[in-house]
């Protein structure tokens, strides 16, 4: 066995991200929500970056940004800790080795002002307490029922199991043990009984035929031709099999369609109407308007709730002093330039998406006079050659971003979608051919419904061809419309 050490070349292709570069990407995919909560984090992680407040007139202005000629590549943090309580405490000492200098060189002005209020504290001390939730509400209501000691712990235990919309999950039987003597199975039935009553209305319900009962039950109109209807013929109507119902109850269609009614006011899911998830709000990225002066469209972003971030000039001058020390010098030049790369990303993330949203409105210019019906096919490779950009910028640029205009405030990847060509050679996206077929729908007579191959004829005669009856159902089913069968009106 002989050991030695010898030199090698070798030449291979590798792909190396660099540390700006993966940044520059994480702030062109955040939307607009999230890049204000990653510039909050960078302002307080990172003491020389400071928001520009022009309105002021102490301000010193703009400051020099090009300190990464001086600085070059190197490494974006000092040490690994990861509070940077050392960095800060680095910072409070800079006073003693720098104050001559800065006393000559002007006044010094901080980023905040102790008289101002906390706009965290505000932000919390303003924000809504979490929803009460449905077992919390019923729990609260139960302790105020009156009954014996095993129906009321019987009834703990079926709120326990009443899931997010009102229902009981399991069957009485499963909350049953009978080796433990907390309460009996007639407890239980007795318990549910009481559960039933508490508010809101229909909650403790084990299947929606006896939800809608409950509903009806506690209603002050007289429903006793609903509660009979459900009762007796639930599986029939639900079928849509409403002749049927008519011949077995001895009364008109007119009467049950009346009857249908007055029940599609009661509520199918009664549990959410307490503690229910609140929708995340949604702010448009871009606003797209009608140019007031010509046919064009004007593009712009909604950025005005960003702020505008600079370098703090205090910590710039002090960072190209020869009089302060290496290791604080180098300190504030990682810092500098980590400050310098997130401001470069942002505004990277804007000329990008800016861009990119030019070329969605000069592909999909039709949509944006006539509406959805309009709506081509445009590929992102399309846009991503538009730009001079690769596809996956493309792709990160446009994900979560919402885009404003005249038909509301839309996702901005609503616009890429594939299609097909129609008689003519006329495109239709795939979104364009939904709303077709929705039009279509809406314009039918209910009481002769097209099926799904009449639907298709339809699309033929407004020039969607290559279409199958399958793809036809699947649309109809995205759409969430029922079948001809069901959407019949009697």
């Amino acid at each position: 066995m002989k050991f030695g050490m010898e030199a090698q070349m070798r030449m291979d292709q590798r792909m190396v991200l660099a540390p700006r570069m993966i940044q520059s990407m994480e702030i062109l995919q955040l939307s607009i929500l999230a890049l204000q909560e990653r510039i909050e984090q960078e302002l307080n992680s990172n003491p020389v970056l400071e928001m520009t407040e022009p309105s002021n007139p102490e301000d010193i202005g703009p400051v020099d940004q090009q300190p990464r000629d001086d600085i070059g590549e190197r490494v974006l943090v000092v040490d690994t800790d990861n509070d940077k309580a050392k960095d800060f405490e680095r910072l409070n000492s800079l006073d003693d080795d720098y104050g001559d200098y800065m006393r000559q060189s002007g006044t010094f002005h901080r980023r905040g002002n102790n008289d101002e209020p906390d706009k965290k504290f505000e932000a919390i001390s303003n924000t809504a307490a979490p929803p009460q939730s449905l077992h919390d509400y019923l729990t609260e209501q139960w302790q105020m029922v009156e009954a014996e000691d095993g129906i009321k712990k019987a009834g703990i235990a079926i709120i326990d199991y009443i899931d997010e919309k009102g229902y009981l999950a399991v069957r009485l039987e499963q909350l049953y043990n009978k080796d433990k003597a907390d309460f009996t199975l007639d407890d239980l039935k007795q318990a549910l009984q009481l559960v039933q009553k508490l508010e809101p209305m229909g909650v403790g319900a084990r299947d929606l035929r006896e939800c809608l009962l409950i509903q009806m039950a506690q209603n002050g109109n007289d429903m006793s031709f609903e509660q009979r209807l459900v009762s007796e013929h639930m599986d029939e109507l639900l079928e849509n099999h409403l002749p049927d119902i008519a011949r077995k109850m001895n009364c008109s269609i007119e009467e049950i369609n009346r009857a249908i009614e007055r029940m599609s006011k009661l509520d199918t899911s009664p549990g959410l109407q307490i503690g229910g998830d609140h929708n995340h709000p949604i702010i448009a990225d871009v606003i797209v308007q009608s140019a007031d002066d010509s046919d064009d469209y004007s593009v712009r972003l909604a950025d005005s709730s960003l702020p505008a971030l600079r370098v703090n000039s205090y910590y710039a001058k002090m960072a190209k002093d020869a009089k302060v020390n290496e290791k604080t010098k180098t300190f504030l030049q990682n810092n500098i330039q980590s400050a310098q790369w997130i401001i470069d990303a942002i505004e990277q993330r804007k000329n990008t998406l800016l861009k990119v949203a030019g070329a969605v409105v000069k592909f999909q210019r039709d949509f944006f006079e006539k509406g959805q019906l309009y709506l081509k096919p445009l590929p992102m490779s399309k846009v991503a050659d538009e730009v001079g950009v690769h596809l996956a910028t493309v792709s990160r640029a446009v994900a979560g971003k919402y885009i404003q205009c005249s038909w509301g405030i839309l996702p901005l990847r609503k616009f890429f979608s594939g299609g097909t060509e129609g008689a003519e050679g006329q495109e239709h996206s795939w979104e364009a051919i939904r709303g077709k077929l929705q039009q279509i729908i809406d314009a039918e007579d209910k009481s002769k419904p097209f099926s799904d191959d009449q639907i298709r004829k339809k699309l033929v005669e407004a020039g969607i061809e290559n279409l199958a009856r399958r793809t036809v159902a699947k649309y109809r089913k995205l759409l969430n419309i029922p079948s001809a069968r069901f959407r019949k009106k009697y």
